[in-house]
């Protein structure tokens, strides 16, 4: 019987043939956790007299959310985090390492045809690589440190063929905003989507990784991408174990399959404050705005970070407007660092912070005042979710931030390139 990726990879470890709906109890190849989500798994391993982890190389804690920590109380459950990791052996990610789905993909702890956990919602961006990955609660996580295993319901599938070329100025960002316009925030709840076509082979990693990263945003279990040789290729010298490259049948079961042209995709931007709430720019043109945000486990690598440098090259940002930019990695600070992009950043007025999630989730680097409107790069504008719920936040590309930042008001990224 034909099967989707998703169902040959939860095959694979499950050790037999299973379908879409079934219950199985399937061995994970990775778990991570951050900061947000690690001290409350401690704390129910604990509480479970576990003794020990089911191994050590395949559990990754990653400090990212507060990092560096911003009060006391934070710095005592990153010291519990440290303390646990140092006692089983854990690999330990501290303050400057990065957002914890950047970290992962970089360390080669993501493999084509891998089974992957998160304790953190958006691990579902890994899917990028050929993998099947998903997040998943702290009590979860807890019984995953112990056993190395999970229960899952195998996803149905819905398939995206995504034909043709994106136009110049407009991103994946752009076009994973169309769709989850399009499906809204429950359109795909509980499913695996499944992305394909041209648009999507010609697409970069980080582009890729993206799209992945936003399926959350419309209810989706996971992202997947088969892997190609542009993955083998990015991971080279990442991996140390064998990849497992598997693709759909072509009779394979969907609930549903949509399908786009890629060059009708305009730039786009989510409204306050729902993330399905998806507009054309034209829309929201002329916006005034306080803040831009760069960054995040959806734009904050190396290909965003240098699409605003082009934009922001010789210009200055906007004298009523805060640019925050954070890399979502060391790895990407460094390059960022030795291509000159951060200098190009910085003579234009950014602000650029630790690697890390601090102002996505509004923890600290960037906490917008009342009333103010913020342009981001990163994949929610829920009411509060910077840090200020009197706040509003519209979510974009990279290269609408960047312009947006240089002429202080919501704007067209095209009018730059």
């Amino acid at each position: 019987m034909a099967q989707t990726i998703t169902e040959k990879i939860f095959s694979l470890h499950c050790g037999r043939e299973v379908y879409a709906n079934e219950i199985v109890m399937a061995e994970v190849d990775h778990a991570m956790s951050q900061d947000g989500t690690t001290p409350l798994a401690i704390k129910v391993f604990q509480e479970m007299e576990a003794g020990k982890v089911f191994n050590p190389e395949k559990i990754s804690f990653v400090i990212d959310h507060s990092a560096p920590s911003p009060n006391e109380n934070i710095s005592n459950l990153h010291k519990l985090m440290r303390d646990f990791a140092f006692k089983h052996g854990i690999n330990l990610y501290d303050i400057g390492s990065g957002v914890c789905h950047q970290v992962m993909v970089e360390q080669g702890h993501v493999v084509p045809g891998d089974l992957i956990v998160g304790a953190d919602s958006h691990t579902c961006t890994y899917g990028a690589l050929g993998c099947f990955a998903t997040g998943i609660g702290s009590t979860d996580m807890a019984f995953v440190y112990a056993t190395g295993k999970l229960w899952f319901k195998v996803p149905e599938s819905i398939k995206f063929i995504i034909e043709n070329k994106l136009e110049k100025g407009v991103s994946s960002k752009d076009l994973i905003l169309r769709i989850i316009r399009d499906l809204k925030a429950d359109g795909a709840t509980y499913m695996a989507a499944e992305f394909t076509g041209e648009c999507i082979s010609e697409l970069s990693i980080d582009s890729r990784l993206t799209i992945c990263n936003m399926v959350m945003e419309m209810g989706a279990k996971t992202g997947i991408i088969e892997a190609d040789e542009k993955v083998l290729k990015w991971l080279k010298n990442r991996i140390s174990r064998k990849p497992r490259i598997l693709k759909s049948d072509e009779d394979a079961s969907y609930v549903k399959t949509f399908y786009y042209d890629a060059s009708d995709i305009e730039p786009m931007v989510a409204k306050p404050h729902q993330v399905d709430n998806v507009v054309q720019i034209s829309e929201v043109e002329g916006i005034e705005i306080q803040e831009a945000f760069i960054g995040t486990c959806t734009n904050g690598r190396l290909e965003d970070l240098r699409i605003a440098a082009k934009i922001l090259k010789g210009k200055k940002v906007h004298r009523n407007v805060r640019l925050v930019v954070a890399p979502a990695s060391r790895e990407i600070y460094l390059a960022a660092i030795e291509s000159g992009i951060l200098q190009t950043l910085i003579k234009a007025g950014a602000a650029i912070v630790t690697p890390g999630c601090g102002p996505c989730v509004g923890t600290h680097n960037g906490i917008p005042a009342d009333n103010e409107n913020v342009i981001s790069t990163a994949n929610r504008n829920f009411k509060g979710r910077m840090g200020n719920n009197k706040a509003f936040i519209y979510l974009a590309s990279p290269a609408t931030v960047a312009a947006s930042a240089i002429t202080g008001k919501i704007t067209d990224p095209r009018e730059f390139l």
